[in-house]
């Protein structure tokens, strides 16, 4: 099933298909793939893509390599500093804007738009049926450390396993810092201490 159709029944069994719910992600694949020397010697950026849905087995795996649990006592795939973990990876679909709930492996609803051209200034943006946006939540962190740059390095560890994993599924992807963050950040409903970072597009090559 494609995202679309299943996001799209989730709805309808949750919600009405003008107000997203959350949605139950399917249970990440954690073995296969292709060899991690592989991956790198494939990882690039595209700055084009074709508008195919990914599958919701597809997304739920990409969530998981960007940002998952990978351990019972809750630490994910991307280390961060002190562990405070905190960025959030916002989704933007089709179907609206979520936010990726990694404990209960579920996508969030926040807002019932498509807003995927507010994931960048670039004319491509909005055809990548995929963009994650990386919002830092800088009240989870603690101490004297610069929580701006302390983010950013954080939210690269995290990007990376994007490029590793669409590598790996002959997967589109492309990380860019040029994006409208005060008009993004209003439509999403984020705090003032709440930094969007990066966002970064997935889909299929362009054909």
């Amino acid at each position: 099933m494609r995202l679309a159709l299943w996001l799209f029944a989730a709805t309808l069994a949750t919600g009405t298909p003008t107000t997203p719910s959350a949605v139950d992600l399917p249970a990440p694949q954690k073995s296969g793939g292709m060899p991690v020397m592989e991956a790198l010697s494939k990882r690039a950026t595209a700055r084009a893509f074709d508008s195919q849905d990914l599958s919701p087995q597809q997304l739920s795996n990409l969530l998981w390599a960007a940002f998952g649990v990978n351990r019972p006592d809750g630490k994910r795939t991307a280390p961060s500093a002190m562990n405070f973990q905190e960025t959030d990876v916002y989704v933007l679909l089709k179907q609206g804007a979520y936010v990726y709930d990694a404990k209960a492996n579920r996508l969030m609803p926040a807002l019932a738009e498509d807003v995927r051209a507010l994931g960048g200034v670039q004319e491509f943006v909005k055809d990548a049926p995929v963009t994650l946006v990386f919002v830092a939540d800088l009240a989870k962190m603690r101490g004297g450390l610069d929580k701006d740059a302390t983010a950013s390095i954080d939210v690269g560890f995290i990007s990376q396993n994007v490029y590793l994993y669409c590598a790996s599924e002959g997967l589109a992807t492309g990380v860019r810092l040029m994006v409208d963050r005060d008009a993004l950040g209003k439509r999403l409903g984020l705090r003032a201490d709440q930094h969007i970072i990066a966002a970064q597009s997935v889909g299929y090559p362009k054909k």
